[in-house]
């Protein structure tokens, strides 16, 4: 078999075409192209690296974009973005599958963490990253990321601040990682302007034009160990062949779901790996207005009220357009109809907990297995985070009837509208259930979490798989507990760390 050299110029390479077996060699091989493993790609191959990606989904171009909601979420998203949670509630988990990841699909909202989630990491495991304010900033620079101005934030997020301002509540309008937004409301489905600077537009791009090589459509199925060292990895693409990268360094970015059935299937990790999960739950509540609000014109998510924050409870906004209400609301037949025929009177407001619940990912049954599969994503809301979001549904009522809205509709089974604020006390007096929640979430964190030790976690502290020498974890699964905030600027400045390291 012949070892084959990468093109000098860097680029793509489709596996969808790829037959046969390819190896090749590399200074650096990283699996997943999203906010863990295109920051590491990039600096790696601008410092003279030779660096290959694998990357299970494909690539899109920005004209390949439509904004069509029904289509791309079949090309963007994992399984079509039907990934959920098996437990009390089912919780929609959906991720991204394509060069730059869930970044290409996200809302493009940036937070640094609270210090108190830095004092947590200190305290409870032993994690401290230091200088992490000066990781934060290169990469807001990198990314492009500023505050979302009122008049391209659209009526939906005035509406919201109108209810804050009444409230006495504090919120603001958000960070995000956009250059020349056009307020075309639907990040979620791929930025069809090329504005959102995600993973792939600024990383990968870069990363490519230094000379680093992705290839796209192939699945990585094992990290190619001898003894504690890393030698590559081994990845099945999509065209049926075989792709053996063979590196001095091996960084796994696979995300939170899919690096510990990598690790598991390639015989790595400990008691913790799979477990720890947090996915920050989140819900909507759905406001009809006297006015006109056409949701889809503005930044979906371009507003959040931290007033609660506290409590673990983050109130953001979230908008979209037609498919996607119609898709969100609780409702079916007449009365479905009925409130999408009223669509441009509707305005939306969203919320996340930092959760406390933990769920796992069952990675016995995988253990040296010829392929990691699917996840199981076991996930039990305890009863501390039912009341937390019940309290944060109850915060979403009186905000968006301070806003002036008429009916509110509500993600609770037993409880699905109020005709007015005079109904507030009823709310306030509801004894939530688990199970009638109607959740999302879009932040899974934890699965092979940072510690200091062994006995605490999968990730040390300097990126590496503890036991092993050159095989590093960069992405979600190491980040040590929730955030309570959106995570893609950690994940990403974890990753810068992580490349001045190797580059060290």
């Amino acid at each position: 078999m012949t070892l084959l050299a990468e093109p000098a110029t860097g680029g793509i390479i489709d596996g969808a075409r790829l037959t046969g077996e390819r190896r090749v060699r590399a200074d650096v091989v990283v699996v997943g192209s999203g906010a863990g493993g295109a920051p590491v790609a990039k600096a790696l191959a601008e410092a003279g690296k030779r660096v290959v990606v694998v990357e299970e989904g494909a690539y899109f171009a920005t004209r390949e974009l439509t904004a069509r909601p029904r289509d791309m979420t079949a090309l963007l998203y994992r399984d079509g973005g039907q990934v959920a949670t098996v437990g009390t509630p089912a919780i929609m988990l959906p991720t991204g599958r394509a060069v730059g990841g869930t970044t290409l699909v996200n809302s493009g909202t940036c937070f640094r963490i609270p210090e108190r989630i830095a004092t947590r990491w200190r305290d409870e495991l032993g994690v401290e990253i230091e200088g992490l304010d000066a990781l934060y900033a290169q990469v807001e620079r990198e990314i492009g990321v500023r505050r979302v101005t009122p008049d391209l934030a659209g009526a939906n997020a005035r509406i919201a601040k109108r209810g804050a301002d009444a409230l006495g509540w504090s919120g603001h309008y958000l960070d995000r990682n956009a250059v020349g937004c056009q307020g075309s409301g639907v990040c979620a489905f791929g930025c069809p302007t090329g504005a959102k600077q995600h993973a792939g537009e600024v990383y990968m791009n870069a990363a490519h034009a230094a000379g680093a090589t992705t290839y796209t459509n192939a699945r990585v199925v094992r990290i190619d160990m001898d003894n504690k060292t890393a030698r590559g990895v081994t990845a099945r693409t999509r065209g049926g062949g075989t792709l053996v990268v063979t590196a001095g360094e091996t960084v796994i970015a696979a995300g939170t779901l899919h690096t510990p059935l990598l690790l598991a299937a390639s015989g790595l990790g400990n008691e913790h790996l799979g477990r720890h999960l947090s996915i920050h739950p989140a819900t909507a509540a759905w406001a009809i207005m006297d006015e006109v609000v056409d949701m889809a014109h503005g930044v979906p998510q371009s507003y959040g009220v931290d007033e609660f924050a506290s409590e673990g409870i983050m109130l953001e906004g979230i908008a979209g357009p037609p498919d996607y209400l119609a898709m969100a609301v609780p409702y079916s037949g007449a009365r479905h109809r009925e409130l999408m025929l009223g669509y441009r009177n509707i305005a939306q407001f969203g919320l996340m907990i930092e959760d406390t619940s933990r769920g796992h990912i069952p990675v016995g049954r995988i253990a040296r297995a010829a392929s990691p599969g699917r996840p199981i994503i076991r996930y039990d809301l305890n009863a501390h985070d039912v009341k937390t979001i019940k309290n944060g549904v109850t915060r979403l009522a009186e905000l968006l009837f301070a806003a002036g809205a008429t009916r509110v509709i509500l993600p609770l089974a037993r409880m699905p509208e109020l005709a007015g604020a005079a109904e507030l006390p009823r709310l306030r007096a509801h004894d939530a259930r688990a199970g009638e929640l109607k959740l999302m979430a879009f932040h899974p964190l934890g699965t092979a979490r940072m510690a200091a030790a062994p006995r605490e976690g999968v990730t040390a502290p300097d990126h590496r798989v503890h036991g092993t020498t050159n095989l590093h974890i960069s992405d979600g699964s190491a980040v040590p507990t929730a955030l309570g905030v959106n995570p893609q600027l950690t994940i990403m400045a974890f990753a810068t760390r992580l490349a001045s390291r190797l580059l060290a």
